[in-house]
């Protein structure tokens, strides 16, 4: 069986969704970020979820963002597509829209706003999974959906062929743990701010926001800990502090990741879609100061 690393990558970056300064998306700057990422060293791009603005993207949008990103990848990473909505007949469609333009995997957020039961969660869930023959990474992420995929969901959904992964931000590493020694499910950190606990504890990887600026340090953290190297890996986690702080602790991650990328002038313009806001000054002064210290590699 394909290992987890192969079927997704191991330093995934949740990318964002360039646009031009009315608000549609930005070729110019989809094809730039792609390349920064892959000179970056970055193995896995998420397309189209929370970082990329998914509740506000057209179905023809995100269509046209996986296919962009998956002809100029052309195989040097792997092409996840975010594909979960609310509506399990939504995000089968979805899924199979994906696979259509040639999406290497799927990530399936919990469903949103409604609040199944576990019940609920793990049928959506396998009747996505059964509706393409591509991987499936689950999306547990409670503090967005209004609800968590329990341990025994979890355990429950491992058994699915085609569900080989789960994207973890709900924070609970000891339940995560208890998750990774019952199943063969592989765990990536979804919150930056806890990326070398996750790694030391046996994630497979990252799919991280702040990764769109510094890919390579989150290679460098991947490495370390693969190694051993917990002196080197702390020292790295340390030097991204203050701009994990910028970006995470400050208005909200796809903001400030967008207002990091075109500070760099990898993207044209720092433009989101309502209701999401620009950067507010005193949060752009913040990012300011610390980009040039992390701009190249340590």
């Amino acid at each position: 069986m394909t290992t987890p690393d192969l079927l997704f990558g191991t330093n995934l970056v949740a990318m964002v969704s360039p646009m031009e300064a009315d608000g549609t998306i930005s070729a110019s700057g989809l094809t730039s970020l792609v390349d920064h990422l892959l000179t970056m060293g970055c193995d896995g791009i998420v397309v189209a979820g929370t970082t990329g603005e998914a509740p506000t993207l057209t179905e023809a949008e995100t269509d046209r963002l996986v296919r962009g990103v998956v002809a100029q990848v052309h195989g040097k990473a792997r092409v996840i597509a975010g594909v979960g909505t609310y509506d399990t007949r939504g995000s089968v469609h979805r899924a199979r829209v994906a696979e259509a333009a040639g999406a290497d995997a799927l990530l399936l957020v919990c469903p949103y706003y409604s609040k199944p039961t576990q019940a609920g969660i793990v049928a959506h869930c396998l009747a996505v999974a059964e509706a393409t023959n591509l991987p499936v990474m689950l999306y547990d992420i409670p503090g967005r959906t209004g609800v968590a995929m329990d341990a025994a969901t979890l355990t429950e959904l491992a058994a699915h062929p085609r569900i080989r992964a789960v994207k973890d931000a709900k924070g609970d590493l000891f339940e995560a743990m208890s998750v990774m020694a019952a199943t063969s499910l592989a765990y990536y950190c979804g919150i930056d701010e806890l990326n070398l606990p996750y790694l030391a504890s046996g994630a497979t990887g990252l799919v991280s926001v702040v990764g769109n600026v510094v890919a390579d340090r989150n290679a460098d953290l991947i490495g370390a800990v693969r190694r051993g190297d917990l002196g080197t890996a702390r020292a790295l986690q340390t030097s991204l502090l203050p701009l994990t702080a910028a970006i995470m602790r400050t208005s909200q991650g796809a903001i400030m990741a967008k207002a990091a990328l075109a500070e760099l002038g990898v993207i044209p313009h720092a433009t989101v879609r309502l209701p999401l806001l620009e950067s507010a000054p005193e949060h752009l002064a913040r990012l300011a100061a610390v980009l040039p210290a992390l701009a190249v590699p340590a």
